[in-house]
């Protein structure tokens, strides 16, 4: 997602884009995983239904690749982990890392991360 200003921690992403605050990009990029089980994939990753979710089946580390078909600013990136519904799968760790191609990756440290976890 993108926002001309801050967005509060903890802000509901799509109240925010419902008032036009954030602006939803995601369908611009394409999104790949490193694995996932049957059923558990882009599409339940990506499905707005807190009741799917994306399931790795493979070694570590589990990746979600979003990669833009232009050069592409994004301001604010909402990230929804359930501890609760299912700790055994909850990410304890989240890297996120930029840059203009695979090979050039690196790491950004989160300016107001709210976790929950």
């Amino acid at each position: 997602m993108t926002t001309p200003n801050k967005t509060p921690p903890g802000a509901d992403p799509k109240q925010l884009e419902r008032t036009g605050t954030v602006r939803e990009i995601g369908s611009q990029a394409v999104w790949s995983l490193s694995s996932c089980k049957p059923g558990f994939g882009v599409d339940q990753l990506r499905d707005d239904n807190l009741e799917t979710y994306w399931q790795s089946d493979g070694s570590q580390p589990h990746l979600v690749n979003i990669q833009f078909r232009r050069k592409t600013t994004v301001k604010t990136l909402c990230i929804y982990a359930d501890y609760k519904s299912d700790e055994s799968y909850t990410p304890s760790k989240i890297s996120v890392r930029v840059g203009n191609n695979f090979h050039n990756l690196q790491e950004i440290r989160g300016r107001g991360v709210h976790s929950g976890l």
